[in-house]
């Protein structure tokens, strides 16, 4: 039997992409796992209750290599698991991991292209964190624009005239916080 198993990392993102590609290839919505939560979290609940419940020549498939697993451990300990119940798993974007033949070069690609993706997830962190040191050195924060910053002179002049905070708050459409935090920063 497919079996199917469809993962995005936050409640915002949407598993529809996956959900329909799955069932494209015969995968029953009945036995579709499906989850929002991010794949760095050891503990998955669907992820769990699908290897449970997997069958001996189940074939799990998955849209890509980084629904099911975010390291190579992971991701090897998770093959394990499947092939120990006697199910394989096969990848629909990467196409080398597919354990349904008992071919050994299956076994070294495995092993091999995880810790590819591996690599490169962890090349995109390091660049990514140098960056952001690179940008900071140049006076550059990265985050969102601070609404304190853009709007405090104007809340500090609106209540220097003698507007009440509640006014002061429907006048420039900052939250009743931000605005004592204004002029709380300002004394």
């Amino acid at each position: 039997m497919l079996v199917g198993y469809a993962r995005v990392s936050t409640d915002g993102q949407n598993l529809d992409r996956q959900i329909d590609a799955l069932k494209a290839v015969g995968v029953d919505s009945r036995v579709l796992y499906q989850e929002k939560i991010t794949g760095t979290k050891k503990d998955r609940p669907e992820l769990q209750r699908m290897l449970n419940e997997l069958n001996e020549g189940d074939v799990v498939i998955i849209t890509d290599l980084t629904r099911i697993s975010r390291s190579t451990k992971d991701l090897l300990d998770i093959v394990e698991k499947i092939k120990n119940k006697g199910a394989s798993i096969r990848s629909l974007k990467d196409t080398w991991l597919d354990t349904t033949s008992k071919n050994p070069y299956n076994d070294f690609l495995l092993t091999v292209m995880s810790g590819l993706s591996q690599l490169e997830r962890d090349l995109i962190s390091q660049r990514t964190k140098e960056g952001l040191v690179s940008a900071k050195a140049r006076g550059r924060n990265g985050g969102r624009p601070s609404k304190q910053n853009a709007k405090g002179d104007v809340v500090k002049a609106l209540a220097d005239s003698g507007m009440k905070i509640v006014d002061i708050v429907k006048e420039t459409g900052l939250s009743r916080s931000t605005v004592n935090r204004i002029l709380r920063d300002s004394k």
